[in-house]
């Protein structure tokens, strides 16, 4: 996978880390993108420039690209079961056709007490039966603010998925306190980029949204010359 350099700018130093398969880096929106389905990803509503180039170059290609943004305000929600289900829910999306021993499983969940849904372990083995044949991209934005609990099977059925899909890559952001966690889940599997904006980029992503604002009357260059010296400021000093 290509590296991105600066990705976007935070108030905070983000970890970029790019998880290899065996042999070789929300909201809880559903996005997609590749085969029969096309979407424009974007994560509260600002565009991800990882998962857009991965989108161009996986255009034609049948190549899955799927996204999951954790959310801080959502984490009790965003169990390992509601984020992997996401990403197979995108991927069997942009399908020509579902694999029968996918509909399979939902018919057969279907007639359970309750109608529940396929089970952790279920949609393991399905994402590993449907990203071994092909090259499959998965981005994960923001691991960090996922509760701990769920962080934990999260990556453990990363790693399953990872042993059973050798071609398959995925991206992950987060804070660099869940480096160690990281590599230790994943045996070993992960290549770590440290990513820190600096002034320059600070200033240039402000002048983006200054201009881009909707009530450009309320803005003059004494309030913008104010907000370019005292953003990038506090920012280098977090």
């Amino acid at each position: 996978m290509a590296r991105v350099g600066k990705v976007k700018v935070t108030r905070q130093s983000y970890l970029a880390m790019e998880i290899q398969g065996p042999g070789r880096h929300s909201s809880g929106k559903d996005y997609s993108c590749g085969g029969k389905k096309e979407l424009v990803l974007t994560c509260r509503d600002v565009s991800s420039l990882v998962v857009d180039w991965l989108c161009d170059q996986a255009r034609g290609q049948n190549t899955p690209v799927t996204c999951f943004y954790f959310d801080f305000a959502a984490r009790k929600d965003q169990s390992a079961t509601a984020m992997l289900g996401s990403l197979l829910k995108q991927i069997v999306s942009g399908m020509a056709a579902i694999p029968e021993d996918i509909l399979r499983a939902f018919e057969e969940g279907k007639e359970a007490i309750g109608g529940r849904g396929p089970q952790l372990l279920d949609i393991v083995k399905m994402l590993q039966t449907i990203t071994s044949p092909r090259r499959t991209f998965v981005c994960i934005d923001a691991l960090d603010e996922c509760a701990a609990v769920h962080r934990v099977k999260i990556l453990d059925s990363l790693k399953q998925i990872l042993e059973k899909s050798p071609r398959t890559r995925i991206f992950i952001t987060g804070r660099p306190h869940i480096r160690a966690e990281m590599e230790k889940r994943l045996g070993g599997k992960v290549i770590s980029v440290s990513l820190c904006p600096n002034k320059e980029d600070i200033i240039r992503y402000i002048r983006v949204r200054i201009g881009e604002d909707e009530t450009p009357d309320a803005m003059n260059e004494s309030l913008t010359a104010d907000i370019l010296e005292k953003i990038p400021k506090s920012v280098s000093e977090m």
